[in-house]
C-alpha cells in the first residue's frame, strides 16, 4: 500500500525518519512516498488535507483535526526548545515594528499573539531565511525556530523573548510544537501500522546517533554537524518516542488557550 508522507528538512525530521526513509527498518508492507517541505509549506498542506500522513506544527492542527488523528510518535516537544523573537542590538520594538515570522499556522506565531499581542506588523517567510532578513535591515525582528535558536547570536542578533519560557510560565507543561498526523481516512489497523513503523524509525535511529547519515547532513539548513547534533538532541527526546499523558495534555491546552472545542484528536496507544 502506497502511504504520501511529508515532513520538512530539518534534522529532528530527517533523524526520525531516516530509517525508514532508506529502508533500514521493517515497513510491514507499506511504501512510503516522502515529501519534504518548509513547516510553513506543510501547515498549509495538512489545512488543504492533501497527504495520508504529515508533519505539521500543533497551531495547524487546531485548523484541521477533523481530518487527522495526532500520532504517538514523532512530536518535537520538550523544555527549553520553544521559538525566540530576535532583533538587532540597537533596536527597540514598538505596534509598528515588521516582524518576519515562519509561517502563519506555526505555533510560533499563536505564542507571538499570546505573549505580544501588540506587534500585528507580521509577514511569513521561509523559517531559514529570518536571520539573514534581520540582520540587512529588511525586518525589525524575526521570530525563529529550529536550528537558528543555536546560530543567531553568531550573526550578531539578540533576544526579544524566548517565547518557550513564555509559554513554561504560563501552563507549566512541555512546549507543544509539533508532531505527526494521519488521515483519519485511513483504516484504523493501517493508521496503528504507521505509528508503529515511525516509533521503530526513531528507535533505530536512537541505536545509530553517533552516525549522522547523508539524509540527515544534505537537507539540514545550517551544515555545521555541532549544530545538526544540537538540534537533534534538543528536540528529538522521550515525547517524541511517546506522547504520554504530560505531552497529550500540553497539546490539549492550545485547544484551551484558543477556546476551541476538539473530541478523539489523538490515536489511542496500541502497544
Amino acid at each position: 500500500m502506497r502511504v504520501n508522507l511529508a515532513i520538512s528538512p530539518c534534522p529532528n525530521d530527517t533523524f526520525i525518519f531516516e530509517g525508514l526513509v532508506n529502508k533500514k527498518i521493517d515497513t510491514e508492507g507499506l511504501d512510503f512516498k516522502i515529501t519534504l517541505a518548509d513547516i510553513g509549506q506543510l501547515n498549509k498542506w495538512s489545512i488543504e488535507k492533501r497527504y495520508d500522513v504529515t508533519k505539521l506544527s500543533y497551531y495547524a492542527y487546531t485548523k484541521c483535526f477533523d481530518h487527522y488523528k495526532i500520532l504517538n510518535s514523532g512530536s518535537a516537544m520538550g523544555e527549553g526548545c520553544g521559538p525566540i523573537l530576535i532583533r538587532r542590538p540597537n533596536t527597540i520594538l514598538c505596534d509598528t515594528s515588521k516582524i518576519a515570522i515562519p509561517g502563519k499556522y506555526t505555533t510560533a506565531n499563536m505564542l507571538l499573539d499570546m505573549a505580544c499581542p501588540n506587534l500585528k506588523n507580521k509577514e511569513a517567510v521561509v523559517f531559514s531565511e529570518i536571520e539573514k532578513l534581520v540582520v540587512d535591515n529588511k525586518y525589525d525582528a524575526g521570530l525563529i525556530i529550529h536550528e537558528n535558536r543555536f546560530t543567531y547570536k553568531e550573526k550578531g542578533l539578540v533576544k526579544e523573548q524566548d517565547l518557550g519560557d513564555f509559554w513554561s510560565k504560563e501552563t507549566d507543561l512541555p512546549m507543544p510544537l509539533g508532531g505527526i498526523v494521519v488521515s483519519r481516512d485511513l483504516d484504523l489497523d493501517i493508521q496503528y501500522k504507521i505509528d508503529r513503523i515511525i516509533k521503530k524509525s526513531l528507535q533505530y535511529a536512537f541505536e545509530n546517533q553517533e552516525f549522522l547519515s547523508d539524509f540527515i547532513k544534505l537537507n539540514a539548513q545550517e551544515m555545521d554537524e555541532r549544530v545538526i547534533k544540537s538540534h537533534i538532541s534538543l528536540y528529538v527526546n522521550d515525547f517524541s518516542l511517546s506522547l504520554g499523558d504530560l505531552g497529550k495534555s500540553s497539546i490539549l491546552k492550545i485547544f484551551e488557550k484558543l477556546n476551541i472545542d476538539y473530541c478523539d484528536i489523538f490515536l489511542d496507544n496500541n502497544d
